[in-house]
């Protein structure tokens, strides 16, 4: 089906490793290194350009450094990205917090810091001063290739910002003659020297380690472009014409023939520089934005804690915290990790890590995740997952393993790409040997050739598929939704039959008290007090459900039976109020010599026509009504299913209770095609049998007994309410336990790929039109330089416009 994706990189020690790597400016230098690092023995490695990542799995006789080493020869830089394993138990010496303040410090010895990838919160144990206590902007972070990538956009932009105040005059003189005053040319020569030299100078250092490796990537294109034209220009002006008092100097759209002695390509060396330095810029803009979910998501993990050990508070660094930790928190502050609540009531607002803007009423014995909002009440928490297993840091890791994947389309780009720069400059030099041939006009067959290296940069392909990816997965996480990689994608596409778990996935997973019939002269809220007192004393989960519908509807406390008992198979009985009470089968009451009337048969009946469970309860001799439970059907249950068959989907219910069951819960949500009494081990075949009629098939599922079917399936999503080995086992995981998650998952795995899809379309477009205006001289190549820059922008953009799916 799809390949298994990795939970996460080993250690550097083991057979995988991840790589940032350093230098990178164009799809090209991507497809170098990938190529570079599968020269060597035992090695597979993935190199993405907008992640600027690689990922490697390398044998035994291969060494990190040696990975290292090979990036390095070929021209650029590496180093690896480490993983934060869980935190361990630390000894610490620390101060008690004042009481009612709430703080306290740690006096512990410094931990080791771990250098950590952007797809991890922070798990070490640094304490923050009071200046990087706040907010996290795009300058306060521990990742340093994250601090570097600030670092190259800040310089960026001060290149950027210099070269366009030099070279806008250029332009401007050159474009318009009626502004060209005696002696111009010397004045745009000295405008343009810098912005040629200084403003180009990471296109002609690139260029350069490059040609030492033997290598072309776009820098070569860009370089030898604008160094040609520059050069031209100083031969003009000191060995020709072009230097003379009054010259004047014309602007054609479209290569022209003048004098070679008397032409000047000023504005077109400075203009490609700035052009093309913008684009950089604006790309590199947008690559930060495209991947500012997955940065934002690393932030949301609380920093420090205040943990109860032996009575007393403590305030201690996150990396303290060990499973088994109590830890308070109070109304307004993070939840510090996974946990359960052991003391106190709250409301947790989740919407950071699922999309769902509602907050969730907890109290004792429920679940809670880290770096949820504590909305309400003072909550004592036990912590049971800390540091790398927390749903957060999985959430993050899975996103950026996404990230870091290629669809099959992106592959053929990146081969496409690696062969392009040195097709063009062939194409290049083709152009001016032909226009000379045909023309015998240096000056325009010069200027043709320019256009065609400066037009031929294949970054719109680098950045198709990567960039969409990005935003596509980051946009996901924040609603709740974790796409696995880009081949899941490509599968949304194909998917016309989704078969759906029943229990956990359509219904609630837990039973209910679903209906109440009081018999003839018996008060209801009376039946509800007597039943619901005797079943709070089960451990069963229909008696818990009876317990617990009793309660919401009485609005009050049950009183406590005495002389409970369970009667194994049949039901309990006991005394409450002084009535000697029975509650289960009917079976029950006609061992007890109770006869059940006709009125009270028909509701059993009736009941187990619902697929409901019904449970006979009788006090002092006499029955007294009948309750029925039952496994509810979700809310939004019947929309999801609405919104599915909108997709182009076919519905179909797959579960293992009993046929009354499943045909009540799929009339209820919508659902035609049922499978019932299907055993666990017999869900696979139902997978196995629709795709054998043609069909490519979703699942969704949320049990332990699901993951085969999950991984069976054309397409596996997981609820993120459920197992983790359904969790492993799917393509999409759905972090709140909504169906209809499920429709807005595959809605937004379809508009992804479609993204891609348009953006290889439109950078294909670009490169296949271009280039045959560039060879016969219908662009000048100025304007070149700015198409070229544009192509790379429009695709980013394009990309960008998936943040506001909703």
């Amino acid at each position: 089906m799809h390949s298994a994706t990795e939970a996460e990189t080993p250690a550097v020690e083991s057979s995988r490793a991840e790589l940032t790597i350093g230098g990178m400016t164009c799809a090209s230098c991507a497809a170098r290194v990938e190529k570079k690092l599968n020269r060597m023995d035992g090695v597979t490695a993935t190199v993405n350009y907008a992640t600027e990542k690689a990922r490697v799995a390398f044998g035994p006789g291969t060494g990190l450094a040696d990975l290292i080493a090979t990036v390095e020869k070929t021209g650029y830089t590496a180093q690896p990205v480490h993983r934060p394993e869980p935190a361990l138990p630390a000894p610490a010496r620390v101060t008690p917090a004042p009481e009612g303040t709430g703080t306290g410090t740690s006096t512990s010895t410094s931990t080791s810091t771990k250098a950590r990838t952007a797809a991890e919160p922070r798990t070490d144990g640094e304490a923050r001063t009071s200046t990087d206590a706040g907010t996290d902007t795009d300058t306060d972070t521990d990742d340093p290739a994250e601090r570097n990538a600030v670092g190259a956009l800040a310089s960026l932009r001060q290149r950027l910002a210099v070269s366009a105040v030099l070279s806008v005059p250029v332009i401007v003189l050159a474009m318009v003659p009626a502004l060209q005053f005696d002696n111009w040319q010397w004045l745009s020569l000295t405008l343009a020297a810098p912005v040629v030299i200084w403003g180009g100078l990471p296109f002609h250092r690139a260029a350069w380690t490059n040609l030492r490796h033997g290598a072309a990537t776009m820098d070569t294109l860009v370089s030898v472009g604008t160094l040609a034209a520059f050069g031209w220009s100083l031969w003009a002006l000191f060995l020709g014409d072009a230097g003379m008092t009054g010259m004047r100097h014309g602007f054609d759209v479209t290569v022209s023939r003048t004098e070679g002695s008397s032409a000047l390509y000023l504005e077109v060396a400075a203009g490609v520089v700035t052009f093309i330095l913008l684009g950089r810029y604006l790309e590199a803009k947008s690559k930060r934005k495209a991947g500012s979910a997955l940065r934002a998501l690393m932030h949301l993990g609380a920093k420090d804690v205040s943990v109860l050990r032996g009575g007393t508070e403590v305030r201690i660094p996150i990396a303290r915290l060990t499973v088994g930790d109590r830890f308070l928190v109070r109304p307004g502050e993070k939840i510090a990790t996974d946990g359960t609540v052991v003391e106190g009531a709250s409301a947790v607002d989740a919407s950071m890590l699922t999309g769902e803007s509602v907050p969730v009423d907890v109290g004792v014995g429920d679940s809670v995740t880290g770096a949820t909002l504590n909305a309400g009440g003072r909550l004592v928490v036990e912590a049971t997952r800390i540091g790398a297993d927390t749903q957060l840091a999985r959430m993050a890791r899975l996103v950026e393993d996404a990230q870091n994947g290629k669809a099959a389309a992106q592959r053929l780009a990146d081969r496409i790409s690696a062969v392009f720069v040195p097709v063009v400059l062939l194409l290049a030099l083709a152009t001016l040997i032909g226009w000379l041939l045909v023309t015998d006009d240096m000056t325009a067959a010069f200027t043709a050739a320019v256009a065609v290296l400066i037009i031929a940069c294949p970054c719109a392909l680098g950045l198709a598929t990567p960039t969409a990816l990005m935003v596509g997965t980051g946009r996901g996480a924040q609603l709740g939704i974790l796409i696995k990689g880009p081949e899941v994608l490509e599968s949304t596409h194909r998917i016309d039959t989704i078969v759906l778990d029943k229990t956990g996935t359509v219904t609630t997973g837990r039973m209910t008290l679903q209906g109440i019939h009081p018999a003839p002269g018996t008060d209801e809220t009376r039946l509800l007090q007597l039943a619901g007192a005797l079943e709070h004393s089960s451990e069963h989960p229909i008696a818990r459900a009876v317990a617990a519908g009793a309660m919401e509807r009485i609005g009050g406390p049950l009183p406590a039976p005495e002389d409970f008992a369970t009667v194994p198979g049949l039901g309990v009985r006991g005394t409450v109020d002084g009535h000697r009470v029975l509650a289960g089968r009917p079976q029950l009451l006609t061992d007890a010599g109770i006869d059940v009337p006709d009125a009270l048969s028909g509701a059993v009946a009736d009941a187990a026509a619902r697929g409901r469970t019904a449970i006979v309860i009788a006090w002092d001799g006499q029955p007294r009504g009948v309750l029925a439970v039952a496994d509810a059907v979700k809310e939004s249950s019947a929309a999801a299913v609405a919104e599915l068959r909108a997709l182009g989907l076919r519905p179909v219910l797959l579960t293992g209770d009993n046929r009354a069951v499943a045909d009540t819960v799929a009339r209820a949500v919508g659902i035609d095609e049922v499978h019932a009494e299907v055993l666990p081990e017999e869900k696979v075949h139902v997978i196995e049998r629709l795709r054998a009629q043609g069909r490519s098939v979703a699942m969704v599922g949320d049990g332990a007994n699901d993951a085969a079917a999950l991984a069976t399936a054309d397409l596996g999503l997981a609820m993120g309410t459920g197992t983790d080995a359904a969790i492993e086992a799917s393509d999409l995981t759905l972090v709140r336990g909504d169906l209809k998650v499920a429709a807005d998952a595959i809605r937004l795995s379809r508009r992804t790929l479609a993204t891609i899809r348009g953006n290889l379309f439109w950078a294909f477009a670009y490169n296949t039109a271009a280039l045959p205006l560039a060879v016969f001289g219908l662009l000048n190549p100025m304007i070149a330089g700015a198409a070229m820059a544009f192509s790379s922008v429009f695709v980013v953009t394009n990309s960008l416009r998936l943040r506001s799916f909703t």
